[in-house]
Order: C-alpha cells, then structure tokens, then sequence
C-alpha cells in the first residue's frame, strides 16, 4: 500500500492586540478560489515551519514577522490531497499588509464563546446550546464574530479553538472559604476571566453541586464556561459547560462524553495522544514547575513541556507552579495558555 503523501504547510494566526484575526481569501486559479482561510502555504524541502511561516507572510502579505509563537498542529484530507497545517499565532509583525497575490482580507472579532446572560443567584442557569454541535454555516454568518464565508473546513477547529482564553482558573473554595472564594470569583469574571474549572476534591457530591449551582449564575452573567472536572453526569445535570476529565477517564473511556466542552489532564505524551484520539478540544499538561503541594515531586519543565505539546492537534494549557507572568514564557513553548490553582484567586 502506497503511504500517505501529507503536504506540510505551515499556517499564520495573525492577532491584533483587540484579538482580531485576519483571514485571506484563496484568489481565483487556486484550488478552492473563494474560500477563505488563515494566511500561509506550503513548507518547502528543508525548511523549518516557522522559516515558511516567515517567508510565506512576506510573498503573501508583505509583512515581517516579529513575534511568533507555535500552537497547534492539525491533518486535513481534501479530495485532492492531506494537509498538515503547522499553526503558529503571529502577535507582532513589521509593515503594511498588502495583497501582493491580489487575494481579500478580512479582520474577524473573535467568537463570542456565549454573550452574557441576565441570570440570578435564584434562578437555575439555562443550559446554553453547545457550540459543539453548531453547523458550520450558521458559525460563518455573522454568528461568532466570523464576517466571511464560506471558509476551508480545514478551518473549522482553528476557530472553535480561537474560543479559549489564555487563562484557565480552577476553583479554590475549600482553602479560601466559600464565601470569599465567591467574592474573589465574582471579581475575577469581572477582570476578564472566561475559563473556570470546578476542581474540589475534598467536596461530597451534593456540597460540589451546591457550590457549581452558586457558580453558574456569576459565570453566565460574565459570558464565561464552566468546567466541571471529572463528574460527566453533574456536568450534564446541572448544564455546565463541560467536563475535565482526569487519566484515568482517559484510560478508560472508549466515546467522548456527550458535553460542549470536553478538557483532558495529562501528564505526559501518552495521554496528550489519547486525549486528542478521544475528541477532547483542549488539554492540561501538568506540572511544569516545583508546586505548592508537590515542591519535590518530579515536573517537567518548560522543555519536556514544549516536547510534549509539539505537534498536539489540541490546544494545550500549562500548570503547575506557574503565575500570571509566566503566560508569555508558555506561548513561547508552544502552550496555549496556562492554568491556575491558588495564583487564580
């Protein structure tokens, strides 16, 4: 049997400071002419991703990339052929964009994950219709902030990842108190905090549905996602967001569980493979750094995390050890983002 002839491409996440991105349409000629798409082309013999990933914004776009960071890698087969779109997000660049193939552009508002809900303490949260199983039509008409269409279904998981903030908190409620854990949540979601994750281990289940139901409001009212970690059927119960589940769910299930968002805690390369396998969109690779709980456990380091999360398909968020500053050092490494306990709060 003849192998699989992949073509490697490497593709540009543009972003402005407001997290605009830039789309391109395919000029008439091309394969799939009209279709719109992130900026990029094909990597040449010898070439590195990021050196096409320069070169093919400076033929295509006229500019010179001076900040770009590795994110996600994903196969696509078309009926012509099978891409490996080698995505970098490109933050800063040099000079004025200009068609030199003759092709549009487009600057997208990034996806609105879920406009704000007028909600109470009360009132049982609504369960939002998951953009999971939204068509891509419907994504790519003015819906989600995407102005253009129609758009190579290649693109269709570069977008929905493009939801994620960069910041992932994870619930601290039975250290800090509930009631001040509640305080400082309500301020976080007000400062711009779009990611949150149940995570009490020490909770019965009753008391953890207690405190997500007190949760859920506050989360809606600010547009955010909520992820409960581990327990799919309280997550499907009460109408979360998603569900983070742990290994040795991993390990077990044979289906992704039927949730919007479905996150994956990993620990090394083996379940990073099988978290992308199962369907999850993002992951958690952990932990990076001494921690608080562990300070002599083994970690990985910011290079076993870069060797790791190369290539994932998924976006990935580092944790373990970290801070807020350390968010530049993990786009660096090829993160997403990262994920934090106590330096949330």
């Amino acid at each position: 049997m003849t192998p699989l002839k992949i073509v490697e491409v490497a593709a540009a996440v543009l972003q402005r400071p407001d997290n605009s991105f830039l789309l391109a349409q395919r000029p008439p000629g091309k394969i799939w002419a009209g279709y719109w798409e992130f900026p990029g082309g094909k990597i040449e013999p010898g070439e590195t991703p990021y050196h096409a990933l320069v070169r093919e914004l400076r033929e295509e776009l006229g500019i010179e990339v001076q900040t770009a960071y590795p994110w996600v890698t994903r196969v696509f087969t078309y009926p012509h052929a099978t891409v490996r779109l080698n995505i970098f997000r490109v933050t800063a660049w040099s000079g004025e964009l200009h068609p030199h193939e003759g092709q549009e552009f487009a600057w997208q508002s990034p996806p609105d994950v879920y406009p704000p809900q007028e909600t109470s303490a009360s009132s049982f949260p609504q369960k939002r219709e998951p953009s999971l199983i939204k068509s891509l039509d419907s994504r790519l008409r003015g819906n989600d902030g995407i102005t253009v269409s129609p758009v190579l279904p290649a693109n269709a998981p570069i977008l929905r990842a493009l939801e994620l903030p960069s910041l992932y908190a994870i619930s601290n409620a039975a250290e800090l108190g509930e009631e001040e854990f509640m305080r400082r949540l309500e301020t976080a979601l007000h400062n711009g905090l779009r990611l949150v994750q149940l995570r009490e281990k020490n909770y019965s289940r009753e008391a953890l549905r207690e405190l997500a139901l007190k949760m859920l409001p506050l989360v809606r009212q600010h547009g955010a996602l909520l992820l409960v970690n581990a327990d799919v059927a309280l997550a499907q119960e009460i109408g979360a967001d998603g569900v983070q589940l742990t290994g040795a769910q991993l390990a077990d299930l044979r289906h992704r569980p039927e949730v919007d968002w479905c996150a994956a805690s990993c620990h090394n390369a083996g379940e990073l493979r099988r978290a992308e396998e199962l369907g999850c969109d993002f992951a958690l690779l952990s932990p990076v750094l001494p921690t608080q709980s562990h300070p002599g456990a083994p970690h990985l380091g910011w290079e076993g995390f870069a060797a790791i999360a190369a290539g994932s398909s998924i976006p990935v968020y580092a944790l373990g050890g970290l801070t807020q500053n350390d968010k530049q050092t993990a786009w660096q490494h090829g993160a997403h983002g990262i994920a934090l306990l106590r330096q949330a709060w």
